[in-house]
């Protein structure tokens, strides 16, 4: 039996011909999941990022951790992700799919490396708690978004 997808907002591209083969449907429950793996993520990148904290933070700061995580995360990727530099080369995606990834790796860039950033700048408990909130927000959503879905894991 085939689900029925609704095409709009982003949903539309995901279903697409070209993203269809690589991305879950939006309404699985591995991508409602995805928000709560992020943290995962999160662990992974500040344990990278440690032993060069040093030489990010001596001056400009902002700007060698923005080139630094834009560099790896999204020119030089590991694999052919849409809008990296082995996507333009190795993928069938329209043009249009690699440009619509130029400001969600911008925004990505200027947010992560602009929190951290004000993280080492002004009082870091104050920091420490707000974003705390948020992470427990997103996991909270992110968890109900699962158990809301009623599906199993095995999608």
């Amino acid at each position: 039996m085939q689900q029925k997808y609704h095409l709009r907002g982003a949903n539309k591209h995901f279903v697409s011909e070209y993203l269809s083969s690589m991305m879950k449907p939006v309404e699985s429950p591995w991508v409602m999941l995805g928000p709560s793996f992020q943290l995962f993520r999160g662990i992974i990148i500040a344990l990278v990022l440690l032993p060069v904290r040093g030489f990010i933070f001596e001056k400009k700061g902002f700007i060698k951790l923005a080139w630094l995580v834009l560099g790896f995360s999204f020119i030089s990727t590991i694999g052919p992700a849409p809008g990296s530099f082995d996507g333009y080369i190795y993928t069938l995606l329209p043009v249009s799919y690699h440009l619509g990834a130029i400001p969600e790796a911008l925004l990505y860039t200027v947010l992560f490396s602009g929190i951290i950033s004000l993280w080492y700048k002004f009082e870091r408990k104050y920091i420490t708690i707000i974003s705390a909130i948020f992470i427990s927000l997103i996991l909270f959503m992110s968890i109900g978004g699962f158990l809301a879905s009623g599906k199993a894991i095995g999608v």
